[in-house]
């Protein structure tokens, strides 16, 4: 991975993270040619902008989830080791360099829109 600017990194097979304060963590996105799903960026590593909307489901979330365990139930069994992962919906626009913020997004930013923010230093290399 590398950095493109300090909101972007650039990764393998066309791949481009930014930073979800929502999440805490990176979401990627493919552009370009290649295999799998691909997104349109208009390029800019300062504002960009991705089409369609960005959609990341984890845990029990995820389509096809066979009941049972999940990180929910596992952080619950385990008070005192919790995990740092959570199930969740993040669904987003990325438009100029903010981030939409959809209605279904399970975490504290829903509805908002914010600045893409700054990679945090620690996922710089």
């Amino acid at each position: 991975m590398s950095a493109l600017s300090r909101i972007l990194r650039d990764t393998d097979n066309n791949g481009l993270m930014f930073w979800c304060p929502g999440c805490k963590t990176s979401h990627r996105i493919q552009h370009g040619e290649g295999t799998g799903p691909r997104w349109g960026w208009n390029g800019s590593t300062d504002k960009p902008t991705f089409t369609p909307s960005v959609l990341v489901r984890t845990g029990h979330y995820v389509p096809g989830h066979q009941p049972g365990t999940c990180w929910c139930t596992y952080n619950a069994e385990h008070p005192d080791e919790p995990d740092p992962f959570t199930c969740q919906v993040c669904h987003s626009f990325v438009t100029d360099g903010h981030i939409q913020f959809l209605s279904d997004c399970t975490h504290s930013l829903a509805g908002q829109n914010v600045p893409l923010p700054d990679f945090p230093e620690w996922t710089a290399s």
